[in-house]
């Protein structure tokens, strides 16, 4: 938590941070990956056997070794949009019997050639070397799919007994189970766009039954309620109908604006999202009489990013070009997951490759972009708990996109964006960002330790700057500090302090 007193711009700004109120547990899920059956991502992406940088699976080796720097926990699949015609017995057994099948969401074909066991040879491939194996994440087709259609996908993925799904996983060369743990029910469909559209009380009728079945085929499974953006009607309903058989509910944001202070902005409005929901999930186990024993419902913010549809569009792969305001937003974003640590069980940023992804590749190598910069910083340091934090600055109060989030700032925006945590070897670590666009803000620092900190600062030349192939404008800084006198946090940049503690 970070709280906030404003004060005129002219004043000095004040950073605190205190190391020894550990207030909630940042759970490594908040990291996760997404790839979905769209654009460049899977196919070009992750997946090009026809590439010299690929390796006998045909998977990137350029792409497995950056996104091995972000020690990635956990990684969403199939979709996305694409899994509400998806059909997973499509995308098993010998590659050249698999069927071709039209592409709805996003008006493509899909060959099949990557499926289910390809997936996780990659998860076990991207694993390797890493403090973690990287878990899956699978979501169910709750468009065109039915029921017997999912518990099939669970036998064969979890299945140990001498069952037909099962022994057909064992056919295809994989003799133990994949131990698949995370599972949704459905994706985005009380969206216009989805195949299967549908109702907020059939899905909570539909959802409730599948659950069930879910749970007597597989006690173990986590499973994911389909919510909207944690601010909805839609969401209030699937909660209080179905928060009794469900672990995390899903949520979705997308942000973005075409000039730079609304879009570092427009991420505050997942802050609001997640209070919402968690209010609205206290609410559900109120009234259903859930029992204290049954573990919190967290929230699962499975699909979040910066992103324009009408600059990147989905039917066209959604490949956007970031600049250095959208890396703040990203970084912002972030902040805004370690400071409601409380109530996150999960987040996953979409895309990991090429569509609306931080990491893009082309025939040579891979890109970079802006945006990969403090996801790597968070991803990498802001681990164990956050701590807690407060902010006297000046603040921005002008327009947001959307503008609700104007409505919701009674103090403003403020200039630095804060959030801190410590990990489990006493390493604190403070992430700020200056959104301002033209005003470095010599501040004064307290509670930071010691004179040896190590400081990671990203930024470049002006908001509008971003990273192609051949050119890169933004990129991350290492320096030391000694720890004395005011700090000066660069405009338009994001700075993570680091030091260790005697904890």
């Amino acid at each position: 938590m970070t709280t906030f007193t404003r004060v005129a711009d002219a004043e000095l700004p004040v950073v605190e941070i205190d190391a020894e109120k550990k207030l909630s547990k940042i759970d490594p899920m908040t990291y996760g990956g997404f790839t979905e059956h769209m654009g460049r991502c899977i196919y070009g992406g992750i997946y090009d056997p026809d590439s010299p940088l690929a390796d006998s699976n045909g998977f990137r080796k350029d792409v497995i070794s950056a996104l091995q720097e972000l020690e990635i926990p956990v990684v969403r699949y199939p979709g996305g949009n694409f899994v509400a015609t998806y059909h997973w017995t499509d995308g098993i057994g010998p590659v050249a019997q698999r069927p071709k099948r039209p592409e709805l969401a996003w008006l493509g074909t899909e060959p099949n050639t990557f499926g289910t066991d390809e997936f996780m040879e990659w998860l076990s491939v991207l694993s390797a070397g890493q403090p973690r194996q990287v878990e899956p994440y699978l979501c169910l087709n709750f468009g065109t799919g039915t029921l017997d259609e999912a518990l099939a996908w669970v036998e064969y993925c979890n299945g140990t007994k001498d069952t037909y799904w099962a022994n057909k996983r064992r056919e295809n060369g994989h003799p133990e189970p994949y131990n698949v743990k995370y599972w949704a029910l459905g994706n985005e469909v009380w969206g216009p766009w989805q195949v299967e559209q549908m109702t907020k009380e059939d899905y909570a009728k539909k959802a409730t039954q599948w659950a069930k079945a879910l749970r007597l085929l597989d006690p173990s499974l986590t499973l994911i309620l389909c919510g909207q953006d944690g601010t909805s009607s839609w969401d209030h309903w699937v909660l209080k109908e179905c928060v009794s058989s469900v672990d995390m509910h899903s949520i979705h944001l997308y942000t973005s604006a075409d000039t730079h202070l609304p879009n570092v902005t427009a991420p505050l409005m997942a802050e609001r999202a997640i209070t919402a929901t968690a209010a609205l999930i206290d609410i559900a186990r109120i009234e259903a009489k859930v029992p204290p024993s049954k573990p919190p419902t967290r929230i699962c913010f499975d699909e979040w990013n910066v992103w324009d549809p009408v600059r990147a569009p989905g039917e066209q792969g959604a490949e956007e070009k970031y600049t250095l305001s959208d890396a703040l937003a990203v970084a912002v974003w972030l902040n805004v997951f370690v400071r409601n640590s409380q109530w996150i069980g999960m987040a996953n940023i979409a895309q990991t490759v090429n569509v609306i992804s931080p990491l893009m590749t082309t025939k040579e190598g891979v890109v970079r972009q802006a945006t990969w910069w403090p996801l790597l910083l968070f991803s990498k340091y802001m681990r164990g708990w956050t701590v807690a934090c407060h902010v006297r600055a000046g603040s921005y109060t002008g327009p947001t996109n959307p503008a609700w989030i104007q409505g919701t700032l009674e103090k403003g925006a403020p200039w630095l964006d804060v959030s801190g945590s410590i990990d489990e070897m006493g390493v604190v670590s403070l992430a700020v960002v200056n959104i301002h666009e033209t005003a470095d803000l010599d501040t004064e620092l307290r509670g930071v330790a010691g004179s040896d900190v190590t400081v990671y600062r990203v930024t470049g030349s002006s908001v509008k700057a971003a990273n192609v192939a051949g050119k890169e404008e933004v990129s991350l800084v290492e320096e030391k500090w000694d720890g004395k006198g005011r700090f000066v946090f660069p405009k338009h940049s994001v700075t993570m302090l680091r030091w260790k503690t005697g904890a």
